[in-house]
């Protein structure tokens, strides 16, 4: 006789549970409960001041929540375990600007690893900047620094893309872009969370979403 047994359900990715953050005693969001799974896109929706950049800071483990709690592959979110594995695109891009694209790149892989079958080269080209590489990023346009992070998440092998407002400073065709390398990153499992203000045109179905609220 067949045994039946019940389906042991997957650890998530991420995992928040009441999370909530205040900020000089005046709540800024809270309590929010999501979870990400691998081959998962989030949309973080919310009106200025809702938290959305708040949260994310949180997420790469530059702010502390005050209540609830973080779960990284079903253990409490630390820093120091996810280095290299979760990699924060914001508004400030991380950019050495007297560097250039080719060299912030090097700095970038010293600090988290090379994605296998990737090079500088192929990932400028792929982001719209072959024959800028070496440029100084002071020089470049403010779409053309934003091209040169995306490339960042192209050779750092990281599971889960944290990206803030990626949309901004960037043409129709940048835009494009975005929804391409998010396509491709959750088609190869892995995940993403997004904020903007505008419409996500994500190519690979409908996201989830996180509609933030104070």
């Amino acid at each position: 006789m067949a045994v039946m047994t019940a389906a042991i359900p997957a650890t998530p990715l991420l995992e928040a549970r009441a999370l909530c953050f205040h900020r000089q005693d005046e709540p800024v969001f809270g309590p929010l409960d999501f979870r990400l799974d691998a081959g998962e896109l989030t949309l973080i929706e919310g009106d200025n001041g809702s938290g959305k950049t708040t949260l994310m800071r949180i997420l790469t483990g530059l702010l502390h929540a005050e209540e609830g709690e973080l779960l990284w592959r079903g253990e409490p979110l630390h820093r120091d375990r996810c280095v290299g594995d979760i990699v924060f695109l914001g508004h400030q891009l991380g950019l050495k600007s007297e560097l250039t694209p080719r060299e912030n790149l090097r700095v970038a892989i010293g600090l988290h690893g090379h994605r296998e079958h990737t090079d500088i080269d192929a990932v400028l080209a792929q982001v719209g900047l072959a024959g800028y590489g070496d440029e100084p990023v002071r020089r470049l346009s403010a779409g053309q620094k934003k091209r040169a992070a995306l490339a960042r998440l192209l050779l750092i092998p990281a599971t889960l893309w944290l990206l803030d407002e990626p949309y901004a400073n960037l043409d129709r065709t940048g835009i494009e872009l975005v929804n391409r390398l998010l396509a491709e990153h959750i088609a190869r499992g892995g995940a993403a969370l997004v904020t903007s203000h505008g419409a996500v045109g994500f190519h690979g179905g409908e996201p989830q979403r996180i509609r933030m609220h104070a």
